[in-house]
């Protein structure tokens, strides 16, 4: 394997201020709930689920780099916990994690204060243990929610599968499917959708299924997809995501299936990038930036498989998975990529804050989304 960095790859355009949390390994800081601290266009995820069901140790490992074996020393939440994720202008949002014994039914619970500001509630249960109690208080919890605010996203993750057989994870993810769904036809809550997930924090799937969960409170969520996809048609290119950078979340991918191998290895890139960059990019005094707007990498594997790395705005990059002889073209691939970077930032107003962003109308992503087409197909020219 071989990797080339361009040569002021990460020296310092963005000052290490652009970073929020130091580049997510800051602390973070407790609050009362009060509703102003929570501005409308700031998305709210909500972490549930009983006592050790590794709730806290979801947050830790996604967004604040905590090693899995850490988590082990976490003490259990006793209130309600909340954390403002600004790490990226697109990943805008803040995560309350509840403590397992919460109750519903205590009066100083404002279930509408909680749910109505809610994108998505995440419910977590540990499949290593006896779920039943847990789906009692998942079906309690999510038609307490859904009667607030019927337009919250429910994900259920099924977690710390990383001890369970393959034929296991299958049946155990079977079983509480048919049982939550059955428990919200008792209720007549057919209308309620739950998305499932197997997850880890010993592996990348944690990762994934938090990407998929972010997905859905993006709004722009179809024109970047196309905006993908019209890139990797016009490079060869074979897949292409759009990560944030701090977490390693995936904002958007082409409409291709995704691989799991391939999105483990393009983390694994990122995990590369800023690791050596911090150590040869920076300054003699410890000054300047690990990602700024020249990062770039390249690094080809021996299977004939090249992986690509580029800046898109301070806190996204673009990787790409893409063959040998592809890359040959690579004035090409620039070429589009530049068009593609731009309207990216054309079609999200990127403020100059890490905590504000503001979207576009749809007809603005829709004309952005035309220039790179034309765009693009110019490209092959070049």
């Amino acid at each position: 394997m071989s990797m080339k960095c361009g040569e002021s790859a990460f020296t310092g355009s963005y000052d290490v201020g652009s970073f929020p949390k130091s580049f997510g390994y800051g602390t973070e800081e407790e609050g009362d709930m009060e509703e102003n601290c929570s501005p409308p266009d700031k998305p709210r995820i909500l972490l549930m689920g009983l006592r050790r069901s590794g709730k806290s140790s979801i947050q830790k490992v996604v967004f604040h780099k905590m090693s899995p074996n850490e988590t082990l020393f976490l003490e259990s939440t006793n209130k309600i916990y909340k954390d403002d994720i600004s790490s990226s202008s697109f990943v805008n949002f803040q995560i309350w994690d509840f403590p397992g014994q919460v109750d519903f039914f205590d009066p100083t619970f404002d279930s509408e204060m909680i749910f109505k500001g809610t994108g998505a509630l995440i419910f977590v249960i540990d499949a290593q243990d006896d779920y039943v109690e847990a789906l009692g208080r998942l079906h309690l919890t999510v038609s307490r929610a859904y009667k607030v605010n019927p337009d919250i996203n429910f994900e259920v993750f099924i977690h710390k599968v990383d001890g369970l057989s393959d034929d296991h994870k299958i049946e155990t993810q079977r079983d509480i499917h048919q049982r939550a769904n059955d428990d919200l036809a008792d209720a007549n809550l057919e209308k309620v959708h739950l998305s499932f997930y197997l997850t880890s924090i010993y592996d990348h799937s944690i990762f994934e299924a938090f990407s998929k969960v972010v997905q859905k409170l993006i709004p722009q969520l179809p024109t970047l997809e196309n905006l993908l996809n019209i890139f990797i048609s016009h490079s060869g290119i074979e897949k292409a995501f759009l990560f944030d950078v701090v977490s390693k979340i995936y904002i958007a991918t082409d409409s291709s299936p995704v691989d799991m191998q391939s999105y483990e290895i393009c983390c694994d890139m990122i995990d590369v990038v800023i690791d050596v960059s911090c150590i040869y990019g920076l300054v003699e005094d410890g000054s300047g930036c690990a990602y700024d707007k020249e990062s770039l990498a390249i690094i080809k594997l021996n299977n004939t498989t090249v992986l690509y790395l580029k800046e898109v705005t301070k806190f996204l990059a673009l990787v790409c998975i893409l063959r040998e002889e592809s890359f040959e073209r690579k004035g090409l691939i620039e070429y589009n990529f530049h068009c593609f970077r731009k309207a990216i930032h054309e079609v999200f107003e990127v403020g100059t804050s890490a905590h504000t962003a503001h979207w576009r109308t749809a007809s603005s992503s829709s004309n952005n989304l035309s220039a790179l087409k034309y765009a693009a197909l110019n490209g092959n020219d070049v």
